[in-house]
């Protein structure tokens, strides 16, 4: 079977709506990270905390907590990028054994479709937790980076190098909570992406689903309330 072929087993409803799903990780990504200052989202308003965390751990003499709470941030990280890794093994074993799956997918959703078809409708949500794990794994390792920077901060303030450092291990921290966001948000895709197996107006709904959820919890939330208090 060619290429060609494969694509011709797909509706034009299937190549929308999974172009809607890809538009809609991008835009959404887009708009939590490029928010207009006047409306930030939540990952905006925490990057001033941690830049704000990192200029009051220059003044501490004891740095006990801060190494705590980075070694918490680190085991998050550590955590979900071992979950991916197991859930990328079990797409693969999934795909192997396909002509297992179809079986039972055809009886869930009374369809008739070849084992291709769902083939590559796996491989999607595969892109999706394969994507996630590569931002968990640069997460924990940037993570590592800034608490080694936040080592190298004097501990005496008025050193002329201690808010420099401190800046500087705030800004990785920073770039290493982007990359987790975005591996919680491709998580939050992949889940999405499985509505497919059901149907291309399956997918469509569960996208809808997937950003009315994160629009909420990064624009409209209560901790993001609580969070833009003065």
């Amino acid at each position: 079977m060619t290429w060609f072929d494969r694509i011709s087993l797909f509706s034009t409803l299937d190549f929308a709506t999974v172009g809607v799903l890809f538009a809609a990780w991008f835009f959404i990504g887009f708009a939590i990270e490029n928010s207009s200052p006047a409306r930030p989202s939540t990952s905006q308003v925490m990057a001033l905390y941690r830049r704000e965390w990192m200029a009051n751990m220059a003044e501490r003499d004891n740095r006990i907590f801060d190494a705590q709470i980075m070694n918490g941030l680190r085991q998050g990280t550590a955590f979900f990028a071992s979950t991916t890794m197991i859930t990328i093994g079990g797409i693969f074993a999934m795909i192997g054994n396909a002509d297992r799956f179809v079986g039972l997918a055809n009886d869930l959703t009374l369809s008739t479709d070849p084992q291709v078809v769902w083939e590559i409708k796996l491989f999607v949500v595969l892109f999706f937790v394969t994507n996630a794990f590569l931002k968990f794994v640069w997460s924990h390792r940037l993570f590592g980076y800034c608490a080694i920077v936040m080592a190298a901060v004097p501990i005496d303030p008025s050193d002329p190098n201690a808010h420099k450092r401190a800046s500087q291990a705030g800004d990785i921290n920073i770039t290493a909570a982007r990359s987790y966001n975005r591996g919680l948000r491709s998580v939050y895709f992949a889940i999405c992406s499985l509505s497919w197996l059901v149907g291309s107006l399956a997918l469509l709904g569960a996208t809808v689903i997937t950003v009315a959820v994160l629009w909420r919890r990064e624009f409209l939330s209560q901790s993001r309330a609580t969070l833009l208090q003065s």
